[in-house]
């Protein structure tokens, strides 16, 4: 995707998974890096995707009690919808 102008803030967040699998084109890239610069914001969102990535790497299937997992489903379902 090319972009002749600055990233908006939900640019950022439709765009963070192929910045983080380096999929971006360079320009598109340096557009989404220049808006980390000054948007503290897309600076945590980007930092939350990371750990989230990283946390659940480190999940192994089948760990979570089914319980656990449905409340972590609805809590994801309640923050989608807001």
């Amino acid at each position: 995707m090319r972009l002749d102008r600055e990233l908006a803030c939900q640019e950022v967040v439709e765009l963070v998974t192929a910045y983080l699998e380096d999929a971006l084109s360079p320009e598109d890239r340096e557009r989404f890096e220049e808006h980390l610069v000054f948007c503290d914001g897309c600076q945590n969102y980007l930092e939350q995707m990371r750990d989230t990535i990283a946390a659940t790497g480190r999940v192994p299937v089948g760990a979570l009690p089914a319980a656990l997992e449905e409340q972590l489903l609805e809590a994801f379902r309640g923050w989608r919808s807001s």
